[in-house]
């Protein structure tokens, strides 16, 4: 079954030159020209992958990637016609997971919907139950990781977390007592051709300090270590 893509861009030539190069590499493609239709045609449908620009009449890319965040876990590759720094902040902050700055080449474009898609499928693979009947969860005290349903739990309530914010969890679990560099963590969780720097791990190891820790000042569970990275102590 072809992968369904979501193509938000308000200008009419660039969103059906996306269209027509994403259905010439087999994607299922639905286009929106606002924010507003984005969100309901995502909600009716749900995608495999969104392309969402930054200016969108309407809403804007920003509070579109905040509100289905929040439904979906779809990868979302912002477009956006400034290399501001403030962008991919802010876009961090609401859950994207890649950005191309204006003008980009197709091929580029292409490559990084491939990179996301296929990131998906790699951790549903490994996720993936050994056998249906057997769960499987990592547990830490009072702390839990349910593989299976994607879930976290502290002291016995949902923790929610955005999905990056999971994967990079999870990752750290598994390398429990191991330091990891933030270019380990980078590649690892975001791949090895995102755009951002290291300053993405920084921010999202941040947020789950301060959804995990009692301190989040003071961390015992993620450690940081000084000119090296990061680790998870359980």
């Amino acid at each position: 079954m072809a992968e369904k893509i979501l193509v938000v861009e308000d200008e009419l030539v660039l969103r059906e030159t996306l269209t027509y190069n994403l259905v010439k590499q087999g994607y299922e493609v639905s286009a929106a020209m606002d924010g507003r239709q984005a969100v309901e045609m995502a909600r009716q449908t749900p995608p495999d992958l969104i392309l969402l620009d930054i200016m969108l009449p309407q809403l804007d890319g920003f509070e579109v990637c905040r509100l289905l965040r929040r439904e979906l876990h779809a990868p979302i590759i912002m477009l956006t016609a400034r290399a501001d720094e403030v962008d991919k902040v802010v876009g961090l902050e609401v859950g994207a997971d890649d950005y191309l700055t204006k003008p980009f080449s197709m091929r580029e474009l292409l490559a990084r919907v491939k990179a996301q898609l296929r990131r998906v499928q790699l951790s549903r693979e490994e996720f993936a139950p050994e056998a249906p009947a057997a769960a499987q969860q990592m547990r830490f005290d009072d702390l839990t990781l349910d593989l299976d349903r994607h879930e976290t739990y502290l002291r016995g309530a949902v923790l929610p977390l955005k999905p990056k914010e999971y994967e990079l969890l999870v990752y750290l679990a598994q390398h429990r007592g191991k330091t990891l560099s933030r270019d380990q963590l980078l590649e690892a969780v975001w791949g090895w051709d995102f755009s951002g720097g290291s300053r993405t791990v920084d921010v999202h190891v941040r947020w789950l300090r301060e959804k995990l820790e009692v301190d989040p000042a003071n961390p015992v569970r993620l450690v940081t270590v000084r000119g090296t990275g990061y680790r998870f102590e359980g």
